[in-house]
């Protein structure tokens, strides 16, 4: 089954939207997805084919995630999304988590560390979010933050603020726009909620995470928060 469907990614492929890819996914030396390499799927044929192929091994799914070609990586991450609904949640959950170093570029974290980590969280004990945020490693301090969507979106704030303020003064922007991101999404739901944490830290915060957590205000307030010092 692994081979046809990789047969069915390659026959996706597209070198001209891959040389954009490489260069979307800052693959070049020194970047943050150095060395990842693409052939030019889009994530809907993606997802079509991991729907398709949900029922794939988890050893197969394994080989997808160690694969070199960003786009593979993808797949396995999907059908890992359409698994957790299908299957033990346990055992994907702590799959998942044994395979992570895998998801090493944004799209990949974005695509899933809600929809498995959070949701299985959810309810449970949330420390390995706390010890990833903690962490030197850019992808799991995203995975620790993304993760918190799951949180939100069921109207439980406090471990998506506790993780932004520990990512607070993270270097990276990658993180600067996840977090402001979630804060956003904070704000959509309870934005007085938002608007305390950005009172408390707005002056320590690095610009591009608040004008990510400001983004939907109404502009004027917008101007506002951006003119604060």
């Amino acid at each position: 089954m692994l081979q046809k469907l990789i047969k069915e990614l390659n026959f996706g492929a597209d070198s001209g939207r891959a040389s954009a890819y490489q260069r979307f996914f800052k693959t070049g030396k020194g970047q943050y997805g150095e060395g990842d390499m693409f052939i030019g799927l889009t994530v809907p044929f993606q997802r079509v084919l991991a729907k398709r192929y949900v029922d794939l091994s988890l050893e197969d799914v394994e080989r997808l995630l160690k694969s070199k070609v960003h786009e593979f990586r993808m797949t396995g991450f999907l059908i890992l999304v359409y698994k957790f609904d299908k299957r033990n949640r346990e055992e994907i959950y702590n799959f998942y988590l044994n395979n992570l170093d895998g998801a090493n570029n944004w799209d990949l974290v974005d695509c899933t560390a809600d929809k498995i980590m959070g949701e299985y969280l959810l309810d449970r004990d949330k420390s390995v979010l706390y010890e990833f945020a903690h962490s030197n490693d850019l992808w799991r301090k995203r995975v620790a933050i993304i993760s918190t969507f799951r949180f939100i979106k069921n109207n439980q704030f406090e471990d998506t603020l506790k993780i932004s303020e520990i990512l607070l003064n993270d270097k990276h922007d990658l993180i600067h726009k996840a977090v402001g991101w979630m804060l956003r999404e904070v704000g959509k739901r309870d934005l007085s909620v938002e608007e305390n944490f950005l009172k408390k830290y707005y002056k320590n915060m690095p610009r591009t995470m608040l004008r990510y957590a400001i983004e939907k205000f109404e502009e004027n307030k917008r101007k506002e928060w951006l003119k604060k010092e």
